[in-house]
């Protein structure tokens, strides 16, 4: 699986974030953040660990491999940078434009992305 789906960019991304509030993640931290279900978590893990995004720890921990936490980050920026634009050229909530971003940012093209930077840049 060279490609990552949809769901497996958000539990990367949500690894990443757990890691940054709590230092460390576990999946039943992982299972609480994108309400899913604990056995959907493991399965998840399975795959992430088999392709080398991921380690699982002896305690249960939850490790990005520098694969992983450059995909993660990449996918976090996207959706912090989307967040953002939205709140800035919509007027709508944080948390609307943080919903919003969460859809798109698996399906935005790298040069939108880049528009998106470059207009940001421009207007803040």
């Amino acid at each position: 699986m060279s490609e990552l789906h949809e769901s497996g960019e958000d539990y990367l991304e949500a690894i990443l974030r757990i890691q940054k509030e709590n230092g460390i993640c576990r999946s039943v931290d992982v299972a609480r953040k994108l309400n899913v279900s604990k056995p959907s978590v493991s399965r998840a893990m399975g795959i992430l660990e088999e392709n080398g995004y991921i380690t699982v720890g002896n305690v249960g921990a939850l490790e990005l491999t520098s694969k992983g936490k450059e995909k993660a980050e990449s996918v976090y920026s996207r959706h912090v940078l989307l967040t953002k634009f939205l709140v800035k050229i919509t007027g709508v909530s944080p948390e609307q434009a943080e919903e919003n971003a969460c859809r798109i940012e698996h399906d935005i093209d790298e040069d939108v992305k880049k528009g998106i930077e470059n207009w940001m840049n421009k207007n803040s």
